[in-house]
């Protein structure tokens, strides 16, 4: 299949998150990653903007009754930048989470910027 994003996983926020999941969870991410990586049109159920953020996405995972995000965002076109990943476990994604997801965003356009010639 031919790939219309990249990945980039950004420090290790998403390894610590994926590390501490069960097999079958991981499965899944990898999976719906291939997805993400791979359709032209992703549906709303695999990937979605979150409300009320300057460009933040979330790649939406479910494995029974659990509910995965993995909080993302583009660096130019198709390079999605991997931030980190949480359980869900409310309707809302928990403010705290937003927050953390702004500031991984905020760290890697600041470190993007201080390596330009």
């Amino acid at each position: 299949m031919d790939k219309k994003r990249e990945f980039f996983f950004y420090k290790n926020y998403f390894r610590e998150f994926y590390e501490s999941l069960t097999w079958k969870v991981q499965k899944k991410i990898l999976w719906t990653l291939e997805i993400v990586e791979s359709i032209d049109r992703i549906p709303e159920i695999y990937f979605k903007h979150l409300e009320n953020t300057e460009g933040l996405y979330e790649i939406r995972v479910q494995v029974g009754n659990n509910i995965y995000r993995i909080v993302c965002f583009f660096d130019k076109n198709d390079l999605v930048v991997i931030g980190h990943g949480f359980q869900k476990k409310t309707q809302k994604t928990p403010q705290q989470e937003l927050d953390k997801a702004e500031k991984i965003k905020k760290q890697y356009d600041e470190e993007k910027k201080s390596h330009k010639p």
